[in-house]
């Protein structure tokens, strides 16, 4: 199985173009059926079942949901000019806690569709003014624009949802096919 790159070891150099602004709308906004169809494809024993001691495909997924009450709230510091972001629990206290494989799958899209439909709606109206906005990431211990947190959160979505693509594959070939 390949491992993807851990992802509090990637870097964000920032500095990205405000241009990309509706390439990363887009991509905010289809994470929700990406995560759906991710979701969907899985059959619920697989989805449900940790591998080699890793999160559950559903885990990622509703992981997902979980963090959207950050990505919310560092829109808006970054609406109301504060200089540092609020940081993140590095431990993933909530996915860690929370039962998502025993909840229905349903349910963990809904709550990711319904707060990613609102991120997007929030900042879908943004301006180039707006998008320049900056503020200290804390764990990055760098400056952080507004475009610059859009990229940051679609490409958490594709880190997670490429670890789903991964485990599903590995559950392939552990039945052999």
């Amino acid at each position: 199985m390949t491992t993807l790159a851990r992802w509090f070891e990637r870097a964000f150099p920032g500095g990205y173009p405000v241009a990309l602004f509706p390439n990363l709308v887009s991509r905010l906004r289809g994470a929700i059926a990406r995560q759906r169809a991710e979701g969907e494809e899985t059959p619920a024993a697989v989805r449900r079942t940790a591998f080699e001691g890793t999160w559950s495909v559903q885990r990622n997924l509703a992981h997902l949901g979980d963090l959207e009450p950050l990505w919310l709230r560092r829109v808006e510091e970054l609406e109301r000019g504060a200089e540092v972001l609020a940081a993140a629990d590095l431990t993933n206290r909530r996915s860690e806690e929370r039962d998502h494989d025993a909840r229905e799958l349903e349910d963990v899209l809904r709550e990711f569709a319904e707060a990613r439909r609102a991120l997007v709606e929030r900042v879908a109206r943004w301006s180039p003014a707006q998008l320049e906005r900056s503020a200290l990431h804390p764990r990055l211990q760098q400056p952080m624009r507004a475009i610059d947190l859009l990229f940051f959160v679609a490409e958490h979505d594709d880190h997670h949802l490429a670890r789903v693509a991964e485990l599903r594959a590995a559950f392939r070939d552990r039945a052999g096919g």
